[in-house]
This record gives structure tokens, sequence and C-alpha cells, in this order.
């Protein structure tokens, strides 16, 4: 008994888990962790996670459709989603058999002229001196024209390219055939307390991103066949490419605009000076009736976004996530400006509340 310690230490090692420092420790390791591999994950599933943004943006048009097509059939929201998604199949089919072969032809005859329009206009730079000189002219067009080849095989890589379309319309359609059913489940994750304010939150975001679209779909249609209309009054070349274009790039707000623009611009001088005057005159005429008539009413009824912020956010989403990104830049924006519009109004009922109970 005389070689028994005549004290033993009862508190924890430092290793050990009882220990309140060890273990407020390690809970804060393990957040900053569990931050940087959710940031890891996010990074690594960018791409799959933009594809299922855009199929609940597609779903958001279907659903759109739909709740319109209800105000004139009262039928069951199947047969409504049914009777959408075949006209949608039916115009792009009818559209490709009516114009494929004409749009095939003009898309070869428009990276030819925009060859020789570019070649024309480094020509004139490297004569002002701006440019290198004409000898490196050949080699910068060749070089441009076959980064843009390359890039225009890769977006249009047909596995690829048809994988990516089918997931984001078959996503679209299953979210469309039965949103509650996908909304309960979101809901589910969300802790009881804040189920209801979080429905609320999706419930408006998900009105704002069909309002957007409804919208967008109204000013991509009229750009597009005034477009078509004028340039052929005109005697533009490759009018009806050059409309279907400038219809598809409104999609993207701002630097749509402007890239159809200089198509337009470019394949107008390729027929003459005057007709390229015609085209500037297109651009301007259209541009200003979307941007004073057409978007003001469309924003009333639907999104009004700043074009400022558009612009900003197109920018960082371009840069962060790539073409894709671009393209999704206005609904991501609609959306969050969605949830902030209620976070405010939510902050001023509970300052409300407070000074009630003051």
């Amino acid at each position: 008994m005389a070689d028994e310690p005549k004290h033993v230490e009862q508190d924890a090692a430092p290793a050990e888990m009882r220990d309140p420092f060890v273990r407020r420790e390690l809970t804060r390791a393990a957040v900053w962790l569990g931050l940087a591999g959710a940031i890891a994950l996010a990074v690594l599933l960018v791409q799959p996670l933009l594809l299922i943004f855009a199929g609940l943006v597609f779903a958001s048009l279907l659903d759109g459709g739909v709740r319109l097509l209800g105000r004139v059939l009262p039928i069951g929201r199947g047969w409504r989603l049914l009777i959408v998604v075949v006209l949608v199949v039916l115009f792009l089919l009818g559209t490709f058999y009516l114009t494929g072969v004409q749009v095939t032809q003009q898309v070869t005859q428009l990276r030819s002229t925009l060859e020789v329009q570019f070649a024309r206009v480094a020509a004139w730079l490297a004569a002002q001196g701006v440019m290198p000189g004409a000898s490196d002219v050949g080699g910068m067009v060749r070089q441009a024209m076959g980064s843009v080849g390359r890039l225009t095989s890769w977006v249009g890589t047909a596995i690829g390219a048809l994988t990516s379309l089918f997931m984001i319309a078959v996503i679209g359609l299953f979210v469309a055939m039965e949103p509650r059913t996908y909304g309960r489940g979101v809901e589910w994750m969300v802790p009881t307390d804040k189920r209801r304010e979080f429905a609320l939150v999706v419930d408006r975001m998900s009105k704002t991103l069909r309002r957007l679209m409804a919208g967008r779909l109204l000013g991509m249609l009229a750009e597009g066949v005034l477009t078509w209309l004028a340039l052929m009054i005109g005697g533009v070349p490759m009018a009806m490419i050059l409309g279907v274009l400038t219809g598809l790039l409104a999609f993207i707000p701002n630097i749509g605009a402007f890239i159809s623009g200089a198509l337009m611009i470019a394949v107008g001088f390729s027929a003459g000076t005057e007709v390229g005057f015609w085209a500037i005159g297109t651009y301007l005429v259209v541009q200003t009736f979307d941007g004073y008539v057409l978007l003001p009413i469309v924003a009333r009824k639907t999104v009004d976004l700043p074009p400022a912020l558009t612009l900003g956010a197109q920018i960082m989403a371009s840069a962060l996530f790539g073409i894709l990104g671009l393209a999704l830049a206005d609904p991501m924006t609609a959306m969050m400006k969605a949830a902030l519009e209620r976070s405010s109004e939510r902050s001023e009922e509970e300052l409300g509340d407070d000074s009630r109970h003051t």
C-alpha cells in the first residue's frame, strides 16, 4: 500500500474528448473543414449544378405554359402539360423542317463573310499602324478563326451537347409534371420551424422565374421577327439566320444585343455601303423599340431588373461558370432578388411586431 500514489489526477487528458477545450477546438475545426469541403464539392460539381438549374428554368417555362393554358382549357394539369410539350416539339420540328436547309446554307455563308470582313478590318488597322504588318494579318486571321473553330467544335460536339440538352429537358419535364412533390422534398430538408417561410420564398422565386421567362420569350420573338423583316426589306444577305441569331441572343440582355448587332453590321457592309447603313439603322431601330417600348411594357408585367445589375451579374457568372453561367445569369439574379426582397419584408414585419409590443 505504501507504493500507491498519494494523489491521482482526475482531470481529463488533453487528448480526451471530455476536455471542453478540445471539444470546442475540434468543433471549430470540423466547421471549417466542412465549409472547405462544401466549397471544393461545389467547384467540382459546378457544371452538373448548372445543368440542374437550367432544367429548373426549362421547367418554369413549361409550368408557365401550363398555367396560361389552364385559363382557357379547364382540364387536368397532366393533359395541359402534354399539350404544351407537343406544341413545343411541333414548333421545333416545323422550324427545322421549313428553314433547316436555308439556315444551314446561311450559317456557312455567314462564317465565310465574317472571315472576309475580319480580314478587311485587320488589314485596314495594319495600314494605320494599329496592328502588326500585313504579313502577320493572315496568320492572325487563321489563328482567330481556328480558335473560333475549336470553340464551335467544342460547343457543338454532338454527344456532349445532345446529352446536356437531353438532361435539361428530362429534368425540366419531370419537375413540371409534379412541382409540388419536388418542392415538398426540398422543404423536408429544412428545419420544421423554418418550412413555412422557406415555402413562401420558394413560391415567390418560382413566380419571379416564370414571369422573367415569359417576358424573355416575348422579347426574343419580337426582336427576331422584327430584325428578320427589316433586314429582308433592306436586302441584307442572310436575313433569316441573322433574325434567328438575334432572337436567340436576346435571351442574354446587353451582351447578346451587342453580338447580334456586330454580326448584322458586318454582314450588311459585305453587300455594300448602303446595305451596311441599313443594317446599322435596323439594329438601332430594333434596339430602341426593345429598350423604350417593349422592355418597359414587359418589365411592368414581369420582372424589372436594373441594366447595371444584370450586366454585372453576367460578367461575374461568365467568369465563374463560362457560357452556361452567362446564359443563366438573369434567372439567378432574378431569384436572388426575390429572396432578398422577402428577407427585407420579413425584417420589416419583425420590426413592426417589436414596436407594437413595446
